[in-house]
């Protein structure tokens, strides 16, 4: 995984203890995280642009295609091409046509921005998917997602030098991190970890995915879709995020105060 961060200068104040004295300024260097737009192309023909960290982006590409239900699987994609374009960068995908599925009669009519799953749909219908139903290899265990939570800053390399990058790792039953993907939009993540999984040909049902924000509905759409049975994140899900959840047969997972875990069904 590569770290992609400018250094800019900044200027910090200071305030020392005393009341009567003037405030002092001190040059820091800072770090802050890259968000470019990146086009997806199907066969030549645009599909939609999303604000993104330019990493992992084969990834990127593999993972949106099977999260958005472009495609089925990764055998449908017959090449990945990264070009540098002046204003971004241009993912071109080429698939057999008759192989792409109905999410790629699902126009996005305007780019997606960082934090938004949904800019572009050009209609309330293609907004809210009906979630397909999962099942899970194993029984999800507290134990294992708190496991899961106290590992998960370890595999963010990109986030400890900028702070401002969301995370989706991937974890066996025990907790035990073996996947993570960086990106400045959360959905971006989850749609980079979902193609490492599908490279790496790792089965969804075995595990679980922990990420480091709120659990929206977006998400759940998104893992139900590629068959996550359980998805962790640091805040409460919403109650469309819920909703959906149960639909899938999915588990919701939440961090608790301290070191706790609360787990929806």
């Amino acid at each position: 995984m590569q770290a992609l961060a400018h250094s800019l200068p900044a200027s910090g104040t200071g305030f020392p203890e005393a009341a009567d004295q003037a405030p002092h300024q001190a040059n820091v260097t800072w770090l802050v995280a890259e968000e470019t737009p990146v086009a997806f192309e199907y066969n030549g023909r645009s599909h939609a642009v999303m604000m993104a960290t330019p990493a992992d982006l084969e990834d990127f590409a593999l993972g949106f295609s099977l999260c958005e239900e472009i495609v089925g699987s990764a055998a449908d994609i017959d090449r990945i091409g990264i070009r540098t374009v002046e204003d971004g960068i241009v993912l071109s995908i080429a698939a057999d046509p008759l192989r792409l599925l109905r999410g790629s009669l699902r126009r996005r009519s305007m780019e997606g921005r960082s934090g938004c799953g949904l800019c572009g749909v050009d209609s309330l219908a293609n907004a809210v998917r009906e979630p397909p139903r999962v099942t899970a290899g194993f029984l999800p265990s507290v134990g294992a997602v708190a496991a899961a939570f106290a590992a998960l800053p370890d595999h963010q390399p990109m986030n400890r030098a900028n702070k401002s990058l969301h995370a989706a790792a991937w974890a066996g039953p025990d907790g035990r991190i073996l996947l993570a993907r960086e990106d400045v939009g959360r959905h971006n993540a989850l749609d980079k970890l979902a193609g490492a999984l599908a490279r790496a040909g790792v089965d969804p049902s075995g595990g679980f995915a922990v990420m480091s924000s709120r659990c929206s509905f977006e998400l759940v759409q998104k893992a139900a879709t590629i068959g996550i049975p359980m998805l962790a994140t640091i805040s409460a899900p919403t109650a469309l995020a819920l909703k959906l959840a149960r639909a899938a047969g999915m588990t919701l997972a939440a961090r608790a105060r301290g070191t706790g875990v609360m787990l929806f069904r």
